[in-house]
């Protein structure tokens, strides 16, 4: 359930920001005329997400045992590399995001209502279909239960809630160390669904060594157990994983780890300058 809250809150927070943006600038420019036009692209980007993630479900679940291994798999390897892309691509283009809306959405308003629908359903869908395969990657292997659907619903609206705040200066929070701390846990949930993708792979027999284990720590971490549920249900850690499973698990956290946290250096000024 945390997890599902995670990617609700992260993700939701980044289409908050991009309406946010769209709706002050509107405002600010004396546009109010065009906000229906905004709203209506922020409603079909909605919309096309719920029926994306419907979509993966249904289709999911007319596969047979095989086919479903693999299709949840090949949705892992797609989800981790989405979520990849999202958190390295938001801490370099964060900045600039402001402005570059703005121009988009300026450029826009001189094409007409047709091009702020695109504009705004453009920004807001690509947010909601990687939310969409996100939550699907995530919730594989969870049990059937409403935890992660109301996980995801309770992180979505509270984004919604802070980015109101934030729209309307009742709420200030340093967006750089948000981003910073959730990209952190995003990764080790990532980090977590490659290591399920790895685990369907050889469920459906496309890798092998599916009984080699690499350790077992089921006394320890009693799979039924609040804890174990806690670590399995949030970063996918489980007490028997396979040797396959945990060396894809500690390749890809280990260095994207340190990317993501090291400092940037800025470039030397040259003598010139």
């Amino acid at each position: 359930m945390f997890a599902s809250f995670l990617i609700g809150l992260r993700e939701g927070l980044e289409a908050a920001l991009v309406v946010s943006v769209l709706i002050a600038f509107l405002v600010k420019s004396e546009r109010r005329d065009r906000l229906p036009h905004v709203w209506g692209g922020v409603g079909a980007a909605v919309a096309l997400s719920v029926a994306f993630g419907a979509l993966l479900t249904f289709t999911a679940t007319r596969l047979d045992y095989s086919g479903q291994e693999l299709f949840e798999a090949v949705a892992s390897l797609l989800a981790v590399v989405f979520v990849t892309w999202m958190i390295f691509w938001m801490r370099r283009a964060a900045r600039a995001l402001s402005k570059e809306l703005r121009g988009r959405l300026s450029d826009a308003l001189e094409l007409g209502s047709i091009a702020v629908v695109v504009m705004a359903f453009l920004a807001v869908a690509r947010e909601g279909l990687e939310t969409a395969l996100l939550f699907f990657a995530s919730v594989q292997g969870a049990t059937a239960s409403a935890e992660p659907l109301i996980g995801i619903c309770l992180g979505l609206l509270t984004a919604v809630l802070i980015g109101w705040g934030l729209y309307s200066s009742a709420v200030r929070i340093n967006l750089t160390k948000f981003f910073t701390w959730t990209g952190v846990l995003l990764i080790f949930v990532a980090a977590g669904i490659l290591k399920y993708g790895v685990h369907d792979f050889q469920e459906a027999g496309v890798l092998p060594g599916l009984n080699a284990q690499a350790f077992d720590i089921s006394t320890a971490l009693p799979a039924d157990s609040w804890y174990g549920t806690l670590l399995s249900g949030m970063l996918n850690i489980t007490p028997q994983p396979s040797v396959a499973e945990v060396v894809a698990w500690a390749a890809f956290l280990v260095p994207t780890l340190f990317l993501f946290l090291r400092r940037r250096v800025p470039a030397p000024a040259s003598s010139a300058a």
